[in-house]
C-alpha cells in the first residue's frame, strides 16, 4: 500500500466518479481553526447549534459545588466554548439540503467507533454539535487528521498534500446485513466479505449465489477499470430489490479491516486470487459463530476517565450541556396539551 493509493481513496477523489452510484452527499472544506479545535484535548462539545449555550460558569465556591472543588484558586472560572460561526451556517445549510439528516465523515473516516457517546447511540446527525461530540470522541477521525499514511510502505515519499473535508451524506438507513466488503487486486474482484460479520444473518446463507452475482454484476459494469488505481477495496450495499449501491472505497491494506479474511490471503496470490470460478464469498453462517463487535473495545469513555482522574472536569459539563439543549429542544417541539 502506497502514499498515493491512500491518497486515492478520498472521499472528494472517488465521489465525482462514482456519484450516479452511490448515496447524495456535499462535501466542505474544513477550516483550519476547526481542524485545531477537533485535535484539541480540551472541551468536547463546542457551540455549533443555537441550542447550545456559549459559556459555561463555574464557581468553586456556590453552595451547588460546595463538595467538588474544580481548581486550585477560589475564583470564578469563565470557560467560553470556540465558535465557527461561517462554518457552521455552512454545515447547517448541508444538512437542510439533504434533508435534515446526515451520516458525517472526514476524508477517508466515520467516526463508527464513537457511536456509543451518541444521545441515540446512532452516527445519525442534525446539527455540529452532535457531529462534534462524534468526531471529538472518535481515534479513526483522529487517526484521519494525524496519521492517514501510517501503514504505507513508502515511509520515505513525501506525504500528498492533504485537504481535510467535512463529508455529509444523506442519512440512509442501510441493514447491516445487505452490506458487504470487497476486494479488488488488479482490477479483479478476488473476496466478498459480510461486512457485518459479527451477526448471522439467515437470508445470506439462502441468496449467497445471487447475492455473489449481484455484486459481481454492479463491480463490472460501473467499478472496474473506473477507478484510479488497481488495487483498492470497496464497500457496497444490496437493498432489498437487489440492486446493489457503492458505499465507500478504501485502500489495499492492513490499514483497512479485513474481516473475515487475512491481509496474508489477499495479498500472497495463492488460492484466493487464482480462483477462476468467481470471487470467494465469506459470511457467518451460523448463530455459533457471532462474535462481539471489534468497536467494543473503542467503547470505553476515554473522556469520562480523564474527568475521574482530575484531568478535564470541563468534558462532563459539556455534554451534559448539550443533553439539555436536546432535551429542551424535544419540550419546544412537542404540541401544546
Amino acid at each position: 500500500m502506497k502514499k498515493e493509493q491512500v491518497a486515492h481513496c478520498q472521499f472528494s477523489v472517488w465521489y465525482p466518479i462514482f456519484k450516479h452510484h452511490t448515496i447524495k452527499s456535499l462535501i466542505l472544506p474544513l477550516p483550519q481553526n476547526v481542524i485545531d479545535y477537533l485535535l484539541d484535548d480540551g472541551t468536547l462539545v463546542v457551540s455549533g447549534s443555537d441550542h447550545i449555550a456559549q459559556q459555561t460558569h463555574i464557581n468553586s465556591d456556590s453552595d451547588a459545588e460546595e463538595d467538588i472543588q474544580w481548581s486550585d484558586d477560589e475564583t470564578t472560572t469563565t470557560v467560553t466554548a470556540p465558535e465557527f460561526p461561517e462554518f457552521t451556517a455552512k454545515v447547517l445549510e448541508a444538512v437542510n439540503a439533504l434533508g435534515g439528516r446526515v451520516f458525517p465523515k472526514l476524508n477517508w473516516s466515520a467516526p463508527r467507533d464513537a457511536n456509543w457517546i451518541a444521545l441515540n447511540s446512532s452516527l445519525q446527525c442534525q446539527s455540529l454539535s452532535e457531529i462534534f461530540l462524534l468526531f471529538k470522541s472518535s481515534d479513526f477521525i483522529t487517526h484521519d487528521l494525524t496519521q492517514p499514511f501510517l501503514h504505507c510502505n513508502d515511509q520515505d515519499s513525501p506525504d500528498p498534500v492533504i485537504n481535510y473535508e467535512l463529508v455529509l451524506r444523506k442519512w440512509s438507513e442501510l441493514i447491516p446485513g445487505g452490506e458487504f466488503r470487497c476486494f479488488v487486486k488488479e482490477n479483479k474482484l478476488i473476496a466478498i466479505s459480510q461486512r457485518d460479520y459479527t451477526q448471522y444473518y439467515p437470508h445470506i446463507l439462502k441468496q449467497e449465489e445471487s447475492i455473489v452475482h449481484a455484486i459481481h454484476h454492479f463491480f463490472s459494469q460501473h467499478i472496474q477499470y473506473n477507478f484510479l488505481d488497481e488495487d483498492f477495496v470497496l464497500d457496497v450495499y444490496r437493498d432489498s430489490q437487489g440492486r446493489v449501491w457503492l458505499v465507500d472505497l478504501n485502500p489495499f491494506g492492513e490499514v483497512t479491516d479485513s474481516l473475515l479474511f487475512s491481509w496474508a490471503e489477499l495479498t500472497s496470490g495463492g488460492e484466493i486470487a487464482q480462483r477462476q470460478d468467481g470471487p470467494a464469498f465469506r459470511y457467518t453462517t451460523s448463530e455459533v459463530t457471532v462474535q462481539p463487535s471489534p468497536c467494543l473495545s473503542y467503547r470505553i469513555p476515554r473522556d469520562f476517565v480523564d474527568l475521574s482522574a482530575g484531568e478535564d472536569a470541563y468534558k462532563l459539563i459539556d455534554f451534559l450541556k448539550l443533553q439539555k439543549g436536546q432535551q429542551e429542544d424535544e419540550e419546544e417541539d412537542e404540541p401544546p396539551q
